[in-house]
């Protein structure tokens, strides 16, 4: 990696972006507070009407197809047109895309627009991919390793980085991989959590030079995060607040020290 996530979430706190968050209706409070506390500005900016010309001036753009509707996708596009326009990353969260006929032409236009990152769950990677999934609604039923070969292919199809996440997330730009490992167990317990990483991702792609750097730690500061909230809570309902405690009490120098990263040697393109 050519930025550590210490260094990045140094320059992060030093500078917080504004990240354009265009998130289901389930996600966006918790979404909003993920990235206040991590250290950036969250703007849940959609609507048509503005979404393109915001796009121009946030540091990041996140999609997130969680709860679709025509207006939705109509905003999505025009953000997604404006964040390409000003040179800004962009994320995709592809929730349950293969859930419905709706989903799936959403989610394969929005493929088709090369987004810098997608952040998912292996069912929606392998649905991405082309490939069978066990996915059912937003519950992402297949293991991590399953849709590796999927986000390495889909990395190279969108030229973006593809980041599978899990019990052990893995992340490639079709080349590099890595895997981060930490978390919690009662992170699946706690709704939107997944697509309030997705936003964080588009916190740090805004202040990054690499988005393969900006995925790996993104997913390494929740993972730290989630690791030390676990401690001492008895369940999800009192996992919720210890994780954002966690997440902004969790300094560059605390990520360097507790981050379990393992970076793969490249595969020849």
């Amino acid at each position: 990696m050519t930025q550590t996530p210490a260094t990045l979430l140094a320059v992060l706190r030093a500078s917080p972006p504004l990240v354009q968050c265009i998130t289901n209706y389930v996600a966006m409070n918790i979404a909003a507070n993920v990235v206040l506390a991590a250290g950036a500005s969250p703007a849940m900016v959609s609507d048509v009407e503005e979404a393109e010309e915001f796009a121009r001036i946030a540091g990041a753009l996140t999609v997130n197809i969680g709860t679709l509707s025509p207006a939705f996708v109509a905003g999505m596009r025009a953000a997604i047109a404006g964040a390409q326009a000003a040179g800004r990353p962009w994320v995709l969260d592809p929730v349950a895309c293969q859930a419905t006929g709706y989903r799936r032409d959403v989610s394969a236009e929005l493929v088709r627009l090369r987004p810098t990152i997608i952040r998912g769950n292996a069912s929606e990677v392998l649905a991405l991919a082309g490939e069978a999934s066990r996915g059912q609604g937003v519950d992402g039923r297949d293991p991590v390793a399953a849709a590796e070969k999927g986000a390495r292919w889909l990395a190279h199809e969108t030229g973006g980085v593809v980041a599978v996440t899990g019990e052990v997330d893995f992340v490639t730009d079709g080349s590099r991989a890595a895997r981060i490992s930490g978390g919690s167990p009662w992170m699946p317990m706690n709704t939107a959590l997944g697509c309030s990483l997705t936003c964080l991702c588009g916190a740090y792609a805004a202040v990054a030079e690499d988005p393969f750097d900006a995925t790996v730690a993104a997913l390494a500061h929740f993972a730290v995060a989630g690791q030390r909230a676990h401690e001492g809570a008895t369940g999800p309902g009192s996992f919720a607040p210890r994780f954002l405690d966690a997440l902004q009490a969790v300094t560059p120098e605390a990520l360097a020290g507790e981050a379990v990263i393992r970076a793969e040697e490249p595969v020849p393109a």
